[in-house]
């Protein structure tokens, strides 16, 4: 003879609150936690003009100024991967002609995506740039 298990009520809402938290721990244990990205550059303020910017050729990355704000932006062309040329009127790729204003967005293709921001961190009188 074959018995019936009956579920309580208990028992169903006693799995309803435990299978949530079983979830939720897997779920923080197969995720990344937030990993801060490595320093690309350590720059002192004062080496950057107000109004211009330093590239860095050899990181493929542009620090600009304006005032007390800092911008920096990846020298990858988003369009094949080109290393892009910084110059007064803006950002050009040398390989297929995209160009670029000061802030990184497409002003004519072949590019169709505006160039990566990188995060600048103040920290004294040191800016860090990360990837």
């Amino acid at each position: 003879m074959e018995t019936i298990r009956h579920t309580t009520r208990r028992s169903f809402i006693a799995t309803l609150i435990t299978l949530p938290l079983i979830l939720a721990g897997l779920w923080r244990f197969l995720t990344p936690g937030g990993v801060k990205k490595p320093a690309l550059l350590q720059v002192a303020q004062d080496d950057i003009p107000v109004g211009a910017a330093l590239v860095f050729r050899q990181e493929r990355v542009a620090i600009m100024r304006e005032g007390n704000s800092f911008i920096a932006l990846s020298l990858v062309c988003t369009h094949l991967g080109c290393t892009v040329s910084v110059t007064p009127e803006g950002i050009t790729c040398p390989c297929h002609g995209s160009r670029f204003d000061r802030l990184g967005t497409v002003l004519s293709g072949p590019a169709d995506r505006s160039l990566a921001r990188l995060t600048v961190e103040q920290n004294g009188n040191e800016l860090v740039v990360r990837g």
